[in-house]
């Protein structure tokens, strides 16, 4: 998607606000929590590489060639490439990892069998997802619809619809955990820091792990 290379910048200095930097730390807290031992590991949609650097995933998969640049300066070994067809082979890893990219893909349906097809058997999907039932997604929908260049791109799934869509791919959801509770802003740190068991629609970010069936 040709506005992640025009904003890279502006996408990877966010995580240096204040709310940035807090909603990061409490999301990676939250993955943490369903992240398995794993060997090899893969993130697909993987921007500026933040979040491969800081759970150990080693191979990255982006469609922007400035984010890709920016996640190998982290350390992480980047593919240019589309999520909807996967460069690699079948049951290449054990470990997906996919933070937010569901919003942006043309094709989310494709991108969950093709995440299925290089997964290893007894591997692990870890999604972190804005879902649609959240005050957060009618947040980020709002600022896109007044011109914000990231969030007008994307769109929100419910829980129903993630969970139609893995079982579609062969995989079914084993945990859900849910952060950032609390009302949508982006000025100040955030305030709860609770991770909870389940879907709550406060929840500014949820944790999905998944597994094949």
């Amino acid at each position: 998607m040709r506005v992640f290379d025009l904003f890279a910048d502006r996408y990877d200095s966010w995580y240096e606000t204040p709310f940035g930097r807090s909603a990061f730390e409490l999301e990676l807290r939250c993955l943490k929590e369903v992240l398995p031992k794993f060997s090899k590991g893969l993130e697909v949609g993987v921007g500026t590489g933040r979040f491969a650097e800081a759970l150990g995933v080693r191979y990255g998969i982006d469609t922007s060639l400035k984010m890709i640049l920016k996640a190998k300066e982290r350390g992480v070994v980047p593919v240019l490439g589309r999520a909807e067809s996967l460069p690699f082979r079948d049951g290449a890893f054990d470990l997906v990892l996919i933070v937010v990219t569901l919003c942006f893909v043309e094709d989310p349906r494709a991108v969950l069998r093709e995440v299925r097809r290089v997964l290893r058997p007894g591997g692990v999907v870890l999604l972190g997802l804005i879902l649609r039932e959240s005050s957060w997604a009618e947040f980020y929908i709002r600022k896109g619809k007044e011109g914000h260049p990231i969030y007008r791109e994307a769109k929100f799934y419910s829980l129903r619809e993630v969970d139609r869509m893995l079982r579609e791919a062969d995989m079914r959801i084993t945990s859900v955990l849910s952060t950032i509770i609390e009302e949508p802003q982006n000025d100040r740190p955030v305030g709860n820091e609770e991770i909870r068991e389940g879907f709550h629609p406060e929840a500014g970010f949820t944790c999905i792990r998944a597994e094949p069936l």
